[in-house]
């Protein structure tokens, strides 16, 4: 392994490539310019695995909010409400204060 690539240790895929096993695309990763093909490889099959867990989990989610909104909910309510419990409780104080402010400042209230 070159020296301007960290020595991280193995995952099992890459440890059964280095076995003979071949990788997906066909052809052989290695090593060019320093960078460690299979290392490489490993990195960007890990992130395309979890872009596509990404991916259903988000037509699950909109299943969700259609399923709500078949029942009368409003999904935009709905969303909105998910947003807010995410955030921390002084933070959302402090946003619902300012949402409150800016709107008297221009008279809706």
């Amino acid at each position: 392994m070159s020296e301007n690539v960290a020595n991280f240790p193995q995952t099992d895929d890459e440890t059964e490539r280095e076995e003979g096993e071949s990788s997906s695309e066909g052809s052989e990763a290695r090593d060019v310019g320093g960078v460690a093909g299979q290392r490489l490889r490993s990195f960007v099959e890990r992130v395309e695995r979890l872009e596509e867990e990404k991916t259903a989990l988000m037509e699950d989610i909109k299943e969700v909010y259609a399923e709500a909104k078949g029942v009368g909910f409003d999904a935009k309510t709905m969303r909105k409400i998910v947003t807010l419990r995410k955030m921390d409780a002084e933070k959302r104080r402090e946003s619902e204060e300012l949402l409150d402010l800016y709107k008297s400042a221009i008279g809706m209230y």
